[in-house]
Order: structure tokens, then C-alpha cells, then sequence
């Protein structure tokens, strides 16, 4: 798979490149965080599509997700977030989404920076770019998307288009999923009160109840297959329901840092994940999951050939992507992957770069073997809410529940 990282100049204009000179190309465009089942759906009508007319596969994302950027100028005086701004409730990096593409067979990824000079095109300039610069044969879409300034071109707008110019063909795809469901509008992060894999607010209610809970927390209406969705769940430690939808795990991924080693003394090294974490990071609390080594960071690595020349580059738009050694590293029957139990905890200091308060992740991974993981990359993933945090008598009583968190971490991930 080809990645190509793209930046629009001030006036908005894209320099697309071109995807090949013999063949067309399968397109759709969108963010895609979470790459959960329904994202999932509609590239895998694009890669079918592509291998059926012989033709390329090409996903266009966007990044940094568009709400962000329109979000952050509403309340800047209509600045586009900084470099290095933090989008802390994206679900997943842009590395995340790509290593899955990769998996579901995409030709060719265009990684879009998005800005508001970008966002101020047309959806008709838009199509006529992607026929233009990118060939497109097929533009294949969900059911709710739009594109272009205001989110003009939905789905009526663009097959009109494609009718009048006859230059190319939408394919629309269900990917609905099994529904629609009410998510509070302003739902703020939530640690269950007890133990065990919370279930969902509303199991159990009546109509009436339904209505009346929706109503007290102004809950809107969103699909089930849905970022949106996903991210609710995560804030209230539903992590499996949470995997249901995404097909796998919630992960997140960050550096291995020194931390205070507390968890040494009593026996339960953890793996402490630095202030730099992609991914959307779950309520506070115990889980249980799995800890994998990504190996050692690109600053470490760049450090240890002193390579004083290394340029720092933006996560935004990471410059190059090579999944290499990770997607084995990643494999479920990887060495470099142990069962782990996981705890969240939130400091009362604010972090500067995303005005949130500091998250604090810890993973002790489940493995008789000495781990030294200082300055390696980490995924960390999530199977099951073990418990919330809670304060102990003493060493004493903390080891103890530890020992219990790890034999139910080993229950649950053997499922």
C-alpha cells in the first residue's frame, strides 16, 4: 500500500498525484476514526469494486477530523488549530488507520491535511479533481455522507452530478449497521461505581423511560455503527460493547516512559505510556486487555545512532508510513503481545497541549520473562472493565487485588 500526505496551499488547491496512467480508480473519501464496522464496510465495497474492474483502490482521509478544525475556529477568531494541537478524542491515529487499510488490501492512501481553505471548496471542484487528478471511475460512499463547503454535496447533489457528466458512477453502501441509538449530546467522561463490564444505560427500559433519560441528558440520535457511538462507550468504560462495533479491541499507542515504579516494589512492574497517546483514551480505571511492543521508538532509535539531524515531524501528518516489523508484532500469536491488566488515573494538572486534565496509563503485562520496554512504542488494548480505581489501606491490600485483577485479566483474555 502507497501513503501519500498531502498539505493545500493558502487558497485551499491540492497537488494530487497521480494514481496511475493505464487504470482508473475506486474512491471514498473520509476520516474514518475508528475504522469501526461500518467504515470498514464501505472500503471493502471499494476494494471489491477495484479488483472487479481492474482498477486502483484509493481511500482520501482527512486529517485532523473536520468537526476539530471547525470546531477550534469558532473559538479562535476562525484560526485553524496550532501545530502540535492534540485532538485528545480521536479515536485512532492516523498510523492506526492506515495499518488496517493495509490489511483490507487499499492500493493507494491520500492523507489530506484539513484545513478551512480546503473545506471552503465546492463538492462539485472537489469531484472534479478526484476524475481529473485521480482518475476516478467510482466514488463510493456511506449512506449520510457529504463533501464540499457546508456539506453541500449529499448524496442527491453528487449522483445528480455524476448523472449530468456521465465521468463517473456513485455507489452507495449500507453501512447502517444494525441501527440507530440515543447518545447524550454533552456526555461527559463517567467511571462505573462497580466492578465488571458496565452494560448499557437504557438495558431494561421502558419506552416512556427511554424517553424520559433521553430527554433529561438532550440525547441525540446516532447510528450504532459510529465514531460517535464508539467514543461514548470508551467514556463510560463500555469497552467491550465498544469492540463490538470497531471488530476488534480499542487500542492506544504511546512511548514507554520512566514513571514513579510504585508497582515494582510490590511486585507488579507496569509499562507507564508517556503524555503523548494516540488514540481516545477509556474512563479511568481497571482493565483488562493486552499490552504489545511496537519496538523501540523513532527517537530511540535516532538517538542511539546519534542522528542529531532527525526532524521532528507533526502527528498530524506523519512523513512516512511503514508498518514493518508492527503488523507482526501485532499478530495474535505474537511474542511481543501479553495479556495485561490496565489502570487509568487522572492527575489534577492540566495537560498544555490538550487543556484536558493529564491521563496517567499503566500496563502490567501478564508474562514471567523481565520486560524492559523503556523507550519502546506500545499498544495498549482494551478487553473488559475490571473495576474503578479506589484507594487501599496499605502495599498489602493493593497486591492483593492486583492478584485478583490479574487471574480475572487471564479469564477474559483467553476468551
Amino acid at each position: 500500500m502507497k501513503v501519500t500526505n498531502l498539505t493545500p496551499d493558502a487558497t485551499g488547491l491540492v497537488e494530487w498525484p497521480t494514481l496511475s496512467t493505464g487504470k482508473r480508480s475506486i474512491v471514498t473519501v473520509g476520516v474514518f476514526d475508528g475504522m469501526h464496522r461500518g467504515h470498514r464496510t464501505v472500503i471493502r465495497r471499494v476494494v471489491e469494486l477495484a479488483k472487479k474492474h481492474d482498477a486502483i483502490s484509493a481511500v482520501v482521509m482527512f486529517d485532523p477530523r473536520p468537526g476539530v478544525v471547525h470546531g477550534y475556529a469558532k473559538t479562535h477568531d476562525g484560526m485553524e488549530p496550532p501545530a502540535g494541537f492534540v485532538d485528545a478524542l480521536a479515536l485512532t491515529g492516523v498510523d492506526q488507520r492506515l495499518r488496517v487499510m493495509q490489511e483490507m488490501g487499499v492500493d493507494h492512501v491520500l492523507v489530506v491535511r484539513y484545513t478551512l481553505a480546503f473545506a471552503a471548496k465546492s463538492y462539485r471542484f472537489f469531484l472534479g479533481q478526484m476524475v481529473g487528478k485521480l482518475g476516478m471511475r467510482t466514488m463510493v460512499l456511506g449512506e449520510d455522507a457529504a463533501l464540499g463547503a457546508n456539506r453541500a454535496g449529499d448524496l442527491k447533489a453528487i449522483n445528480l452530478y455524476a448523472q449530468a457528466f456521465g465521468v463517473f458512477e456513485l455507489d452507495v453502501v449500507d453501512d447502517r449497521g444494525p441501527g440507530h441509538v440515543r447518545v447524550p449530546v454533552d456526555a461527559k467522561p463517567q467511571m462505573p461505581a462497580e466492578p465488571g463490564e458496565p452494560k448499557d444505560p437504557t438495558e431494561g427500559m421502558s419506552k416512556a423511560e427511554k424517553r424520559a433519560w433521553s430527554k433529561k441528558l438532550q440525547a441525540k440520535d446516532v447510528r450504532v455503527w459510529s465514531s460517535t457511538n464508539v467514543r461514548y462507550m470508551l467514556s463510560q468504560g463500555r469497552v467491550q460493547a465498544a469492540a463490538e462495533i470497531l471488530g476488534e479491541p480499542h487500542g492506544i499507542e504511546g512511548t514507554v516512559v520512566h514513571g514513579e515504579e510504585r508497582g515494582r516494589t510490590i511486585g507488579f512492574p507496569t509499562a507507564n505510556l508517556g503524555s503523548d497517546i494516540e488514540g481516545y483514551i477509556p474512563v479511568d480505571g481497571v482493565y483488562a486487555g493486552w499490552l504489545i511492543d511496537l519496538g523501540p521508538s523513532g527517537a530511540a532509535v535516532a538517538a542511539a545512532n546519534d542522528d542529531e539531524t532527525a526532524e521532528t515531524v507533526s502527528p498530524a501528518i506523519p512523513h512516512t508510513y511503514d508498518p514493518g516489523m508492527s503488523v507482526a508484532r501485532l499478530a495474535a500469536d505474537s511474542p511481543y503481545r501479553w495479556p495485561a491488566a490496565i489502570s487509568i488515573g487522572t492527575k489534577p494538572t492540566f495537560s498544555e497541549k490538550t487543556g484536558l486534565n493529564e491521563r496517567v496509563v499503566e500496563a502490567y503485562a501478564v508474562t514471567d520473562d523481565w520486560l524492559d520496554l523503556y523507550d519502546h512504542d506500545v499498544r495498549v488494548e482494551f478487553a473488559g472493565f475490571l473495576r474503578p480505581q479506589v484507594r487501599f489501606a496499605g502495599a498489602d491490600e493493593l497486591a492483593a487485588e492486583l492478584r485478583r485483577n490479574v487471574q480475572e485479566t487471564l479469564r477474559i483474555t483467553a476468551r
